[in-house]
């Protein structure tokens, strides 16, 4: 009786924290599988989807939309007919549709021909997290959804997914904690082969916008695409995945720093848990150590300390990424080993990922909601001087004998220097401001860092130019 008790008391804990977190029901759309309530016929021709793909192991559920080998790509351009959509969205026998298109997108049906310009046709390498949309008497009915690997999407310029290629549907963000999603699998999506739930992720903005998309091609994994954004296949090149990359030194710099240099080396952050470090999270180890040399797309587990966490658009009560027990194999083995030339998904750089979705959902650039972060970490150390803390320490009583160096005497000659550094000549430096002037110095480097305007510094294998 009394375990029975004990259960009880345990099962309405647990209800009463359901209650306060619910669980997000998602939709699941299998590759191939007709949409009930789409935009555009799946048969118009509009894009096809492969249903050959296996999601990628990743290490964190909330990715990057520039993380290397996120997405994939094959020797058939003609996964989504670009030209196709345009000219359905722009025939005047659509208007309606149009207009519902549109809004999802907080875009003008004037704006469509030059949005979808932008777009860039991609194979989904993981099963990702979406707001999808019906479109239901003349209207778009916005759905959560889980899209297998395989499905055919247009991305943004920021990596984020737009519009699913086979329907015409438009795509926005996830908006849920990625960790409490409850996934449907009914009206012909049924669940399929090699669905786990450790493989499932959402996708948030990169920083700025890209120029190019490094994907890895879906039926070769050792081949690499670098696709121009805008583009769709005509201007590939092609890349060798199986190029060793060397893992960076990043102790010491923030999460969004490390992340941003992973990229660059076409590499993708990994972090421990549900909720991915907020930005200015300091890196206190990477595993595999600096100087490991790895495929592209191989993640980096990176230790944080301190800087709070969140999921996709909330945060939540962690304050600390769960480290990996040093910077040994334990904690990547789960992703790390598998795959390594083709598991690429792990992101980190602007911990808010539910807000900047909604801000840069329209096709502006760089709208985005999330700037280079960064910009946080350095410069904070600056602004203590030698003569500074002297005076800060005595306000107890009258002004700090400041001039008589930092001796705290409070006490005795408190009178004396005081009215000393008010009379003399300093009165113009007197107010030894130069203290702020160590301090500017400090906010317009981080400034120059953040953009790093190194965009085309990727290597050409690397995932995108935003750093």
């Amino acid at each position: 009786m009394h375990r029975i008790a004990v259960l009880a008391i345990f099962s309405l804990l647990l209800s009463g924290c359901e209650k306060g977190n619910p669980l997000t029901v998602v939709r699941a759309v299998a590759a191939g599988a007709p949409s009930l309530a789409p935009f555009f016929e799946e048969n118009s021709g509009l894009g096809r989807d492969t249903t050959t793909v296996r999601s990628q192991p990743v290490q964190g559920s909330l990715q990057q939309g520039d993380t290397p080998g996120l997405y994939g790509g094959s020797k058939q351009p003609t996964i989504c007919d670009v030209a196709k959509l345009e000219r359905f969205l722009t025939d005047p026998r659509n208007h309606q549709k149009a207009q519902a298109w549109a809004g999802v997108l907080n875009i003008g049906t004037e704006e469509i021909p030059e949005y979808l310009d932008r777009l860039t046709p991609v194979l989904l390498r993981h099963d990702t997290l979406v707001k999808n949309h019906d479109y239901k008497k003349e209207k778009a009915v916005p759905y959560n959804s889980l899209l297998q690997a395989g499905i055919s999407i247009l991305v943004d310029e920021q990596g984020l997914p737009a519009v699913k290629c086979s329907c015409g549907n438009p795509l926005r963000p996830f908006e849920g904690d990625t960790g409490r999603i409850s996934v449907e699998f009914e009206d012909g999506n049924k669940k399929w082969v090699g669905y786990q739930r450790e493989s499932v992720v959402a996708v948030k903005p990169a920083p700025r916008k890209l120029a190019r998309i490094a994907l890895v091609d879906v039926q070769e994994p050792a081949r690499g695409i670098n696709r121009p954004v805008g583009s769709t296949g005509e201007k590939d090149t092609t890349f060798n995945t199986k190029k060793r990359r060397t893992v960076p030194d990043l102790a010491g710099t923030t999460f969004a720093r490390a992340s941003r240099e992973l990229i660059d080396a076409g590499l993708a952050a990994g972090y421990a848990g549900q909720g991915v470090p907020s930005d200015g999270a300091k890196v206190t180890a990477t595993d595999p150590p600096a100087g490991t040399e790895l495929p592209f797309g191989q993640y980096v587990m990176l230790t944080v300390a301190g800087g709070g966490t969140s999921t996709s658009g909330r945060e939540t009560g962690l304050t600390t990424t769960p480290p990996p027990p040093s910077s040994g194999a334990k904690t990547p083995p789960k992703s790390t080993p598998p795959k390594s030339g083709s598991s690429g998904s792990s992101g980190g750089r602007p911990g808010e990922s539910s807000s900047p979705p909604p801000s840069s959902p329209s096709g502006r650039p760089g709208s985005s909601s999330s700037p280079p972060p960064s910009s946080t970490a350095p410069g904070s150390p600056s602004p203590e001087k030698s003569s500074s803390p002297p005076g800060p320490p005595p306000s107890t009583g009258s002004p700090p004998t400041g001039a008589p160096v930092t001796s705290s005497a409070p006490p005795p000659p408190p009178p004396a220097t005081t009215s000393a550094p008010a009379t003399r000549e300093p009165p113009s430096s007197g107010p030894v401001t130069t203290r702020p002037a160590t301090s500017p110095p400090a906010t317009s480097e981080p400034a120059t860092t953040e953009p790093a305007t190194t965009e085309p510094v990727s290597d050409g294998p690397s995932s995108t130019v935003a750093a």
